[in-house]
């Protein structure tokens, strides 16, 4: 069967991730002003992030393995139109006395559609790359990612600090974007012919790339780990040292992370960094945007602050794309759904740890404590994970054609 490459399919899908994770970022810069509006605790918060991981990460490892054997398109349609549900239950949440059950459910939904379109596009992108690069595939499946969830906060605390209904109208605009790309993918044509059949079963690795596999894992689940520190808290964290409640600044710090990301990852294509060497080097940045966090908060200060968002950034952003790349290289054509999901598995198992933990130390201890010990857990682990990319003898440079 031939199929003939186009380059647009390769373009739809990377709309569909911008758009996914603009979507579920959103709420970010706003989870201070629920919390004030409908009375809980940092506990209830945490369990907000629970809810969307429990759904999430089981989500993954069947939709990927689904999108095999039934094809891309189908999965990430409704993928999307999942995710235009959540936007009406976060709607519908802002509009009620107490939407505490609402921010549940339209979590839940979150993390079922971002569980059914992240590793199924990026799969999908391997496949509708024009010329068949899979470095230039792994790029724009990690850009779409890190910069829908630069946009997502920009976007939502623009507009709930100077657009009427504060509540509502980030979620109109989310719910039409999703409706929209939803509707387009489903007139996607499929690249690779579905293999038919499908039962659920947990991901497997190809022998031979396992362990560049899980150094990647390691590598991508710690990069989010500290990406989620940025995304959770660190909007609260800026209102203390900036003595701020704007949520357009407040939503830009977190954006600041994930553009900072996009922007690292574009030029380590640009330049051609290894994937081992960009992941070493970008661990080691992480570590020193984590310790500029963690000193914003003694000293006031803004510009350590910016420093933490660049660095940690830049660090997310190196380290992932490199991490994409090599399994991109590992996965088998007619399992590259089931790996790739696995893979992105990693990602959100690190994503959702340094989400949930940062929120139970804050509840025992303190803010400024709970991201001082989460800092330094990641930190350790990047830095350990960083040497092993360093001292590797892994040829690792999927980077070539």
């Amino acid at each position: 069967m031939r199929h003939v490459r186009t380059a647009w399919p390769f373009w739809l899908l990377t709309a569909s991730l911008v758009v996914l994770l603009l979507s579920a970022n959103l709420p970010t810069p706003l989870y201070q002003g629920y919390r004030e509006r409908f009375g809980f605790n940092s506990l209830v918060l945490t369990l907000i992030f629970a809810t969307y991981a429990v759904v999430l990460v089981p989500s993954l490892v069947l939709f990927g393995q689904l999108s095999d054997g039934i094809g891309r398109r189908p999965v990430i349609a409704i993928g999307l139109t999942v995710a235009t549900a959540a936007m009406v239950a976060f709607g519908v949440a802002g509009q009620v006395s107490d939407g505490t059950a609402w921010l549940f459910v339209a979590r839940g939904l979150q993390g079922l559609a971002v569980g059914m379109v992240t590793g199924t596009a990026a799969a999908g992108l391997v496949e509708y790359e024009p010329t068949g690069d899979r470095s230039r595939a792994a790029l724009f499946a990690t850009l779409g990612q890190t910069g829908g969830g630069a946009l997502g906060p920009l976007v939502a605390g623009a507009l709930a600090q100077w657009a009427p209904w504060r509540w509502l109208l980030p979620y109109v605009v989310g719910a039409v974007l999703t409706a929209g790309v939803a509707v387009a993918v489903g007139r996607m044509p499929e690249r690779m012919p579905p293999r038919g059949r499908w039962r659920p079963q947990w991901p497997s690795i190809p022998r031979a790339g396992r362990t560049i596999f899980v150094r990647a894992g390691v590598t991508a689940g710690t990069a989010w780990a500290a990406g989620a520190l940025f995304l959770s808290v660190v909007p609260t964290y800026a209102s203390v040292v900036l003595n701020t409640h704007n949520l357009a600044i407040l939503g830009a710090i977190a954006a600041i992370t994930l553009a900072s990301a996009s922007v690292a990852q574009a030029v380590s294509l640009r330049i051609g960094v290894s994937p081992d060497a960009g992941q070493g080097v970008g661990l080691l940045f992480l570590v020193g945007g984590l310790g500029a966090l963690v000193g914003a908060s003694p000293t006031r200060s803004a510009v350590l602050l910016v420093a933490g968002a660049l660095l940690a950034g830049a660090g997310l952003g190196l380290s992932y794309v490199g991490a994409q790349a090599q399994v991109n290289q590992v996965a088998p054509a007619d399992r590259r759904g089931e790996v790739t999901a696995a893979f992105v598995t990693c990602v959100y198992i690190g994503l959702s740890i340094g989400a949930i933990a940062v929120g139970l130390l804050t509840d025992a201890l303190s803010l400024f404590a709970a991201l001082a010990i989460m800092s330094a857990v990641i930190g350790a682990v990047a830095v350990a994970t960083a040497l092993w990319h360093l001292r590797s003898d892994q040829p690792g440079d999927v980077g070539r054609r």
